[in-house]
């Protein structure tokens, strides 16, 4: 009998290299590397925003702008990828995507002006949406049972490190040498990626899907008649979505607010990754618990910390109690994040491109709009402003968690 890793359907896709059992393990861990890739891209020039800003001669608004429209473009492509490889395959369109990546990174490099900068993020957006599809998807692919339940588990807390160490390299690369060091390390890094992949990947869709409107049109209409799966789309969007608002406001509130060195707020961005990859490790330790009722007492909890937060800037407001706050908000959101986009990603196998393409492309346009949206409206300057930029986001995951879901949908599902 055929390997799963083997099976055609009846398009013959002969020209393509499929992943060979004996790589399947590689493969596996490169994956796990390319899947923090979109995190890096969103945190590790995050403590150059403020110099970027200075050198070439823009906004902070102009500046933060690069991040969501690398946000926008990451999201609006993943509805359109998946379907794409479920059809055509991963494979050589992860490998385009990886080269297109690379360039981009040395053009925003060498640049002086922001125009190219933005048109570059917008097609790294594009370049890492297809790779976070890909990769997403390879799980689904290769593992099956429990296997691929505890894989898309790790999976989320692998992609919870970028946010730990990217702005920590970012902070230092600043000090060290400059804004553009940043870019240039993501170009290094990418092209590891592309030599590992090369060698050691391959094609991993089980059986190609008719790419026709009509098959995309019916597999939409499937996962949106669940609502578990479009709660948790969502849910997942907003949760994310807290932490683009420190990414977009910590480094002026840290550097320009409060006096401090880039090196400070790499350190901070550190301890806000260190939060989110504890929340991400608390939910895979408690995956087998009750779902419902374990989201519920995180989005309250979460909504506790932040009236302190804000309350209690009134008598004792320094950088260490303004930490001290976002790191539980960052926990609780990452433990949220955890159980909600490991259940969603593995929840339709069968379409595992278009349904990963869905829930990346519909969370992230949620991220990026939210995020942009409420830091352009409170202009967080403060811990009061985090606090209450926080607040707005954790009372629509609380009505979420707390009055959309039902308990019975999870047993149904």
């Amino acid at each position: 009998m055929p390997s799963k890793l083997n099976v055609l359907n009846t398009r013959s896709y002969t020209d393509v290299k499929r992943l060979p059992s004996k790589y399947k393990k590689k493969a596996t861990i490169i994956s796990f590397l390319m899947i923090p890739l979109s995190g890096f891209v969103t945190d590790i020039y995050a403590p150059s925003m403020p110099t970027m800003a200075t050198e070439l001669h823009q906004s902070e608004s102009s500046i933060q702008l690069t991040l969501t429209l690398f946000l926008l473009s990451y999201a609006i492509v993943q509805f359109f990828a998946g379907s794409i490889m479920d059809s055509y395959g991963r494979y050589r369109i992860t490998i385009l995507a990886l080269c297109l990546f690379i360039l981009s990174n040395i053009v925003i490099a060498v640049s002086t002006s922001i125009e190219p900068i933005y048109a570059m993020r917008v097609l790294q957006g594009v370049a890492i949406g297809c790779i976070g599809v890909s990769k997403r998807s390879f799980f689904v692919d290769v593992h099956d049972g429990e296997a691929r339940k505890n894989y898309l588990s790790i999976m989320s807390i692998v992609w919870s490190i970028a946010p730990i160490i990217a702005p920590f390299i970012g902070g230092y690369l600043q000090h060290y040498f400059n804004w553009q060091a940043s870019f240039y390390v993501l170009a290094g890094y990418a092209t590891l990626l592309l030599i590992l992949e090369l060698f050691f990947s391959g094609e991993t869709v089980r059986e190609f899907r008719p790419f026709n409107r009509a098959t995309i049109i019916k597999d939409y209409g499937i996962m949106l008649r669940t609502p578990m799966f479009v709660f948790g789309v969502i849910c997942s969007g907003l949760c994310y979505g807290t932490i683009m608002v420190f990414n977009l406001s910590g480094a002026f509130i840290i550097e320009h607010g409060m006096g401090f060195p880039p090196l400070v707020a790499g350190y901070a961005s550190l301890a806000m990754g260190i939060a989110w990859l504890s929340g991400g490790f608390m939910g895979k330790a408690l995956i087998n618990k009750p779902f419902i009722p374990k989201l519920r007492v995180a989005s309250l909890l979460g909504i506790g910390v932040t009236l302190l937060m804000i309350f209690s800037a009134n008598g004792l407001e320094n950088i260490y109690t303004m930490l001290f706050f976002a790191f539980l908000v960052h926990v609780g959101v990452g433990f949220i994040f955890n159980n909600y986009f490991a259940y969603c990603i593995g929840r339709f196998p069968k379409m595992a491109g278009i349904s990963g393409g869905f829930i990346g492309g519909s969370a992230f346009f949620l991220t990026s709009i939210s995020s942009y949206a409420i830091v352009g409206a409170v202009h967080p300057s403060s811990q009061i402003g985090l606090g209450i930029s926080y607040l707005s986001l954790g009372l629509l995951i609380l009505i979420i968690v707390q009055f959309l879901i039902k308990p019975e949908k999870v047993i149904s599902e």
